[in-house]
């Protein structure tokens, strides 16, 4: 459906992103990547406990291909 949008301010648009304003059909991808993080490495804000007696991060990947992005050219 048609919507009014108001003022937009982009601040920014990295490699890869994807910035959609109104009506689409579909948004694919044109990259993909994999991020391995130990518990509480991406808690955001002002103040943050985070209790972690023993973190392990699983970095084994036994599939190669996760998300194919070929035919999205």
């Amino acid at each position: 459906m048609p919507a009014l949008v108001g003022p937009i301010k982009i601040n920014l648009v990295a490699s890869g992103a994807v910035m959609q304003v109104g009506d689409t059909l579909y948004v694919s991808p044109k990259i993909s990547s994999k991020t391995f993080a130990g518990a509480g490495a991406f808690n955001t804000g002002n103040f943050i406990i985070a209790n972690n007696g023993i973190s392990l991060t699983n970095t084994l990947d036994s599939d190669v291909f996760d998300q194919n992005v070929a035919g999205n050219a």
